[in-house]
């Protein structure tokens, strides 16, 4: 961190009076402290910036993508890095709470659509979107040009990429067939699923996440066609 960065605490006035603004929508409130405080938009507060203070949970101020817009006007930096025991960035942020117009404000400013640090194995925005099932900003990724994977496609439903990823020279893994299984359990996906079990997915395979079988994963998800269907296959 450079000499010239704001750093202020969390009980800082002007902290509580910025962020305030920001969970309250009151954007000309935010516009008058920037105006008074040189240096307010690229502040870190404690591991934050105020961009992640948009994007924090539960996400969708009021407001949320005008702020983005005046925060990254005045030279937020939307790639900004949390500094805590992750590096993710606003978008991770906005990703994960399902906020698709402030992710979307946020890729307009610039935003790294793929920028790596999740909490999800410090991969993407959309890691963080499909693994916490928050699926408008998922699709949301897509269809705006992340890059995706076997697991997303899966875990989206989106056969064809599914289908994609088995024509090339390079199979998938056995891991990467069973984790993608998993994921399209876990979407409710079940023309995915179907597929990936005749590709040799394991029915009960257990990932290395969290103890809990892809029968478990979409019966969280309330995904009853596809436990019905695991089920008549084998699942126990």
């Amino acid at each position: 961190m450079t000499a010239d960065v704001l750093v202020l605490d969390g009980e800082d006035p002007l902290a509580v009076a910025a962020v305030g603004a920001i969970h309250r929508g009151d954007v000309e409130a935010l516009r008058r402290l920037l105006a008074d405080h040189p240096g307010l938009a690229t502040a870190r507060l404690g591991p934050r910036t105020l961009l992640h203070v948009v994007t924090d949970w539960p996400g969708h101020f009021p407001a949320g993508p005008a702020t983005v817009a005046l925060l990254a006007g005045a030279g937020a930096d939307v790639n900004a890095r949390f500094t805590g025991g992750h590096t993710e960035t606003p978008l991770h942020w906005a990703a994960s709470n399902d906020d698709a117009d402030v992710l979307d404000a946020l890729l307009d400013a610039g935003a790294d659509i793929d920028a790596p640090g999740a909490v999800i194995a410090g991969g993407t925005p959309l890691d963080d979107a499909t693994a916490f099932a928050q699926w408008r900003t998922a699709r949301r990724l897509v269809d705006r040009g992340a890059r995706t994977t076997l697991w997303h496609a899966a875990t989206l439903g989106l056969l064809d990429r599914v289908r994609a990823c088995f024509t090339g020279a390079v199979r998938p893994s056995p891991d990467e067939i069973n984790g993608a299984f998993w994921g399209a359990c876990h979407g409710g996906r079940l023309p995915a699923v179907r597929f990936l079990l005749d590709q040799g997915a394991a029915v009960d395979w257990i990932p290395p996440w969290e103890d809990l079988t892809p029968l478990g994963a979409a019966t969280r998800s309330g995904a009853t066609d596809v436990a019905d269907w695991l089920r008549s296959h084998g699942a126990g």
